[in-house]
């Protein structure tokens, strides 16, 4: 089992792990040969991630090789692969490139980043950061299964997650639980509530973008001005809206009464290099 790669974009790593490290305190990666894919599925409010990243996306020199049709699987802490790369990233050291690499410390093994940088003075310096890892066996990569959901009801792009997040702040001090709701004609509302005090906000004119394929039947359409709506925890919704350090665009599915199915998007429209997928379950109202 090999792995080696020069990781070319460490801004992008850092702050996609940065996401993942506020949800748990451990995440799955799996590196095949053409993606990367990071797997949060033990957060204790529900709250799944399941991310597919291109290699090109992050990566040059890329080499994989193993018995499992060339992929490797990695159970690994969140806080000490963020601190890597914290320091990979940091402007001071200088860095001008960064490795990353399978390796066995003390016969441990470990995911070493090598950081090679040139100081103030000219001279090259080399940092290096070991990760202690698990790997995963391929029968326990198996169970690995992606949360099944029904159809949305409704698809919409959010606004800036940034300008999301200041609402949600605000609303958390309202509510343990809020209302997302959406319609097809660009309309989303965010509603908290108290006994005595309720609070919607609401944009209008978003882009509602069509995402899911009806393959070919006739299914009557709903009116366009209904709003589809899920409860979910304002807690858990915060911990998504922590990706807006990599969300150039995102779309929001309602699943009504089931889930809220995000899609966070990464790099440019014309080129995304690959995808965060957050599942949040609805809360049950009694």
């Amino acid at each position: 089992m090999r792995f080696r790669a020069t990781i070319q974009n460490v801004q992008t790593f850092y702050r996609l792990i940065q996401t993942v490290e506020k949800l748990q305190k451990k995440c799955i990666i799996k590196f095949s040969d053409t993606a990367m894919r990071i797997i949060c599925n033990n957060e204790e409010g529900g709250v799944q991630v399941w991310s597919c990243i291109r290699v090109d996306a992050l990566f040059t020199d890329y080499r994989i090789l193993s018995h499992s049709n060339n992929e490797i699987t990695l159970n690994l802490p969140t806080e000490a692969l963020s601190t890597a790369l914290r320091s990979a990233a940091a402007e001071h050291t200088g860095a001008n490139e960064v490795v990353m690499k399978l390796a066995k410390k003390n016969n441990i093994p470990v995911l070493s980043f090598e950081i090679f940088g040139t100081t103030n003075m000219g001279r090259r310096v080399k940092v290096a950061h070991d990760v202690r890892i698990e790997v995963m066996k391929p029968a326990d990569v198996a169970l690995l299964t992606e949360p099944r959901c029904p159809e949305p009801d409704v698809q919409i792009m959010l606004p800036p997650l940034a300008k999301m997040r200041t609402v949600v702040e605000r609303m958390r001090t309202l509510s343990d639980i809020i209302a997302v709701r959406a319609n097809s004609s660009g309309c989303l509302q965010l509603s908290a509530s108290t006994e005595v005090v309720k609070a919607d906000i609401t944009w209008n004119n978003c882009t509602h973008p069509r995402m899911y394929d009806d393959n070919g039947e006739d299914h009557e359409k709903p009116d366009p001005q209904q709003l589809f709506s899920v409860l979910v925890h304002t807690r858990s919704f915060l911990k998504f809206l922590n990706a807006h350090t990599v969300s150039k665009t995102t779309i929001a599915c309602i699943c009504q009464g089931h889930c809220l199915i995000l899609f966070v998007y990464i790099g440019d429209s014309a080129d995304v290099g690959g995808v965060l997928t957050f599942y949040i379950p609805s809360v049950l109202n009694d």
